[in-house]
């Protein structure tokens, strides 16, 4: 038994209350163990034998397992009685049997040894309030990015100085062309017929930038977007058609412009917001970045000075800031920009007073890699998803990988978590800080939606950044940024790939089962590169084949009810069907392993 292989311990992501009734419990092996067992139960359910006081507890396997690249994730849940868990695990493999405790592992005679005193795994309460709670209304939601600047220019008055013609080429990094609040309300009609039920915004406030992530003025719409107004009035438009409504939060650094910058260099040490920021050389000077550490930035951006939210001044105005947009504007939700800079104590203060605004709200970082430290049910809910886009973009760049590799990939992104934020995961394939779904799939529109059809049958929730639904193509920034092709749209030349969407989106949201957290892998076709997965519902399940072959492969489909989306799907008879290259299969099933 590889011992040095097995890891638990009673906290993070390996023990936790699920709710109130409900204790997850999961341990990390190699696969060289054939079985588990959890004996649990009360702390204080004690019994006597030989004239002392003698625990012991309920023995029962754990089935529920996960494959990842170099271990086995064992998952159980348990209900305590009294919300109170004692615990220990039984560990096989082969002949070999041995014991896990909270100091270690243990064998049988090592156990039983007259006068050993056990530490065993606690978890000492289930307190309602201790427990990770996350929107439920997210889970339900799928949502639609939107660049203001370039999705929609609804009001030509308001357009920069230096706007340009609306166009769908390649744009520049300086670039305007006048999308605005007006358009994007005009566009709610839209959104509702797409089957849109959650919009994000970048950001929309004052800046002099198309991007507004250089932040001059955090009350106030930027007058190229509109105004306070106009923008009250699409949250309420949206609100009305069934749409939440999340902003952006640029609360890692202000711009440049912004007047408590301007404050500091005007007066330097002497002035008020002098440690607002993070200024490291007095006096400052002008440099072309920051890459010599005279002042922390946004990267090394000089004209994006890094605040520091570990002051208690900065964290008064930026929940002045969140409150006066929640009452203001009655947003649902907040993204933060640089999500993993912004200090643990701003967030732990900003999710106390969201959570009796709104207790309901959703706050969602920017995080690239693992998050389990911002996820513990007291700063975010949730996490822009990128391990999960990463993980379903590279089976496709890598042809030389064989499905067991999705299917570990896979299943990392949904071990790194409590259940509860898996449920509110914020997926996406593609962003304005990424190339564009159609050229990570190589512009094959085959490959483009087999990756949809994973994103829209993944717990969590999935995000279509603007102009995916038509197949919208564009490279690294600027390039991802394009204006929305409308003329096409409106003249019907993108109705197949609206028709597409549309068919995904609607799956999605009718079943329970592409939303659940419960999936498995069965790996129940011979050839190597044909994805299956079964994901579980309540009341249904569906059954997921992907052929990422060259060639086409047989299917059989006699165990299976109604196709619910395909491509490249063609039924021979009643039992079975080819299924050809880069082609799609979703089934009802009955199946569930």
């Amino acid at each position: 038994m590889i011992l040095s292989a097995i890891y638990h311990r009673m906290s993070e992501q390996y023990c936790y209350p699920l709710d109130s009734e409900q204790l997850v419990i999961n341990i990390k092996t190699g696969y060289d163990i054939d079985e588990v067992w959890i004996i649990w139960g009360d702390p204080y359910d004690a019994g006597i034998m030989g004239g002392s006081e003698h625990w012991s507890g309920k023995r029962e396997e754990i089935y529920f397992k996960k494959r990842l690249k170099d271990h086995i994730w064992w998952t159980t849940t348990l209900r305590p009685q009294y919300k109170r868990c004692k615990y220990y695990f039984e560990i096989h493999s082969g002949d070999e049997c041995m014991y896990l405790f909270e100091d270690g592992f243990l064998t049988e005679d090592e156990m039983n040894m007259n006068g050993k005193m056990l530490s065993y795994f606690i978890m000492p309460w289930m307190n309602p309030a201790d427990v990770c709670k996350t929107p439920a209304w997210v889970n339900d939601t799928v949502w639609y990015q939107i660049f203001p600047e370039r999705f929609c220019n609804g009001d030509k008055s308001i357009d920069p100085e230096n706007v340009l013609p609306w166009q769908t080429g390649k744009v520049g990094m300086k670039d305007f062309y006048g999308g605005d609040i007006r358009g994007i309300r005009d566009k709610i009609p839209y959104l509702k017929d797409l089957g849109i039920t959650g919009i994000y915004l970048n950001p929309i406030f004052e800046s002099k930038s198309n991007h507004k992530y250089n932040t001059r003025d955090y009350k106030k719409v930027d007058p190229h977007f509109g105004t306070n107004d106009d923008l009250r009035k699409l949250v309420d438009e949206a609100h009305e058609a069934g749409i939440r409504v999340m902003l952006d939060a640029v609360f890692n650094h202000t711009g440049a412009d912004h007047p408590m910058w301007q404050d500091v260099l005007s007066k330097g040490q002497e002035s008020e917001y002098a440690d607002w920021y993070m200024v490291n050389k007095w006096p400052i000077e002008q440099g072309r970045d920051t890459r010599d550490g005279r002042y922390f930035s946004f990267a090394f951006a000089e004209y994006m000075p890094k605040l520091n939210t570990n002051n208690p001044a900065v964290q008064d105005y930026l929940l002045d800031i969140v409150k006066f947009w929640i009452e203001t504007f009655d947003i649902d939700g907040l993204r933060f920009d640089v999500g993993n800079e912004v200090s643990h104590s701003f967030l732990k203060a900003l999710r106390y007073m969201t959570g009796r605004m709104k207790d309901d709200f959703y706050l969602l970082g920017e995080i690239w890699h693992d998050s389990i430290s911002w996820l513990h049910g007291d700063e975010y809910d949730s996490v822009m998803n990128y391990p999960l886009s990463t993980a379903i973009a590279d089976f496709w760049v890598y042809k030389n990988r064989g499905r067991e590799t999705f299917e570990y990939d896979i299943n990392r992104c949904f071990t790194m978590y409590y259940s509860q934020v898996n449920d509110v995961l914020f997926n996406l394939l593609d962003s304005h800080d990424t190339n564009r779904l159609l050229e990570k799939a190589g512009h094959n529109i085959d490959i483009f939606y087999q990756q949809l059809a994973v994103l829209f049958t993944m717990p969590g929730s999935p995000c279509i950044y603007y102009g995916t639904e038509v197949a919208m193509d564009g490279t690294y920034d600027p390039d991802c940024r394009r204006c929305m092709p409308w003329d096409e749209i409106d003249s019907g030349k993108k109705d197949t790939e609206l028709g597409e969407m549309k068919k995904l989106i609607a799956m999605r949201k009718a079943l329970q089962s592409c939303k659940s957290r419960n999936f498995h892998f069965p790996n129940d076709i011979p050839q190597d590169r044909v994805i299956s997965y079964i994901k579980i519902g309540d009341n249904e399940s569906i059954q997921v084949y992907l052929n990422c072959e060259e060639k086409d492969v047989q299917i059989d489909v006699r165990d299976f009810g109604e196709v619910l989306y395909s491509r490249k799907w063609m039924a021979d008879s009643l039992e079975s069907g080819t299924l050809g290259a880069n082609g799609i299969l979703i089934l009802r099933t009955s199946k569930t392993c």
